[in-house]
């Protein structure tokens, strides 16, 4: 047993299962790139004022989950709880909005950290994908990134999971209903701390997952009711592109998700499969960040995907991903001087971009069989003295065990013609 172990609350991604979250990352990160969003990578930890602005100081990331910490110099750092701000940060300091080709497009893929209780499919440490259009206000962008998570979730053989859709309206009709839902939020039965949110942001209120708060909730008013004939109108036209998309949705007035800086278009990916923590992925309409952080006005729309809670879908649904052997051929050397050739026959496979892999450890023909098997290799290469003193090697299928003897200088081709 080792000294050490991961953090409470953290994982250590490790083969063979590492390869399905490769494979959940790799197929939603084809989605956006596909559809022309360029790739952003992040520092892991932010000036702690960037979270607080942009994320709210009245959400329980900032109050509660952020892991803070202060360097030698006195500067105050957050480890980045999600990927919204930072990527909008880095797309301003970079000037991409001034480049005269809006909206720019980022996507990224990365850790996260939240300081909270640990329990399946809610972790410390978590992996995202996400993508951002920044500096556009226009329904078709909300509509297309909905449907490229949609697209990504059906490519990978999700079906059990739903999408909420809502608007949250923007600075000119949520006033209105802030002051609305105060007023009935005041008339509840409601401890001090939530009193308190209310006062600062009432929305969040209402994402509150306790029961005790959901059931005082049943009346309480609904944004739709307030939104002005601008965001009716955006709105409906997001309902329309996505719904002639073959996405399917259900409309939710309640949902608010748990950030901020969302406005208008706000859509949630639940799987029922998953429990309480049935949130696949999110995100929205966040037209007023840019200016919370020190930008200009940059309307933008956003999601990030949590790959864990995919990851875990897919295993509620029963799913199994085709992943590629990561061998194609194995190399078993009897003898020094076939360990020297087969070595190199190892490294031409390599380098004509045939994943290969070799006995090492000086193994007999036995163990390295073994190990061939346990490789998932299509093909076997075996040689021994008498091999290579007849100038062959012998070349095993291990589907269905045929054997031949190959020369040496014909490896290659005769590898690439039984794997196709």
């Amino acid at each position: 047993m080792s000294t050490f172990q991961a953090p409470k609350g953290t994982y250590d991604l490790i083969t063979p299962r590492s390869a399905v979250f490769l494979a959940v990352r790799d197929t939603i990160a084809t989605q956006v790139r596909n559809a022309g969003y360029g790739y952003v990578e992040t520092p892991g930890f932010e000036d702690v004022n960037l979270f607080a602005r942009g994320v709210g100081e009245s959400t329980d990331i900032v109050t509660k989950e952020m892991y803070t910490l202060t360097t030698k110099g006195g500067d105050q750092l957050a480890l980045r709880p999600e990927g919204t701000a930072s990527v909008l940060r880095a797309a301003l300091q970079a000037n991409l909005h001034k480049q005269g080709n809006l909206p720019v497009k980022l996507w990224y893929s990365g850790s996260y950290y939240r300081y909270e209780r640990a329990q399946a499919g809610r972790y410390r440490h978590f992996s995202q994908v996400g993508a951002e259009a920044i500096g556009a206000e226009d329904p078709a962008l909300d509509a297309e990134l909905i449907i490229l998570a949609d697209q990504a979730y059906r490519v990978l053989g999700l079906r059990q999971y739903r999408i909420l859709l809502n608007s949250l309206g923007d600075k000119e009709c949520r006033p209105v209903y802030r002051e609305a839902l105060q007023s009935f939020l005041r008339g509840l039965d409601l401890d001090e701390e939530t009193l308190r949110r209310a006062e600062i942001n009432p929305l969040r209120v209402l994402d509150d997952k306790r029961a005790d708060v959901q059931k005082q909730l049943v009346d309480a008013p609904l944004l739709r009711d307030y939104l002005c004939d601008a965001c009716k109108a955006y709105h409906e036209q997001v309902r329309e592109l996505i719904t002639a998309a073959g996405v399917v949705f259900e409309d939710d007035p309640k949902l608010v998700r748990g950030l901020d800086y969302y406005t208008r278009t706000t859509f949630e990916f639940v799987h029922d499969g998953l429990g309480s923590q049935s949130a696949v992925g999110g995100g929205g309409r966040y037209d007023g960040l840019s200016e919370m952080i020190g930008g200009p006005a940059l309307p933008s729309v956003g999601w990030a995907l949590g790959v864990d809670r995919t990851v875990l879908a897919l295993e509620a649904e029963g799913v199994a991903l085709d992943l590629p052997a990561a061998t194609s051929v194995f190399a078993v050397a009897l003898g020094e001087e076939a360990r020297r050739i087969l070595f190199g026959k190892v490294t031409e496979l390599r380098r004509a971009g045939i994943a290969a892999d070799f006995s090492f450890g000086g193994k007999g023909l036995k163990g390295s069989m073994k190990d061939a098997n346990r490789s998932g290799a299509r093909l076997a290469l075996v040689a021994g003295e008498r091999d290579l003193a007849e100038g062959v090697v012998q070349l095993k299928d291990m589907e269905s065990g045929e054997q031949r003897a190959v020369a040496l200088d014909g490896v290659l081709d005769a590898v690439r013609e039984l794997l196709g």
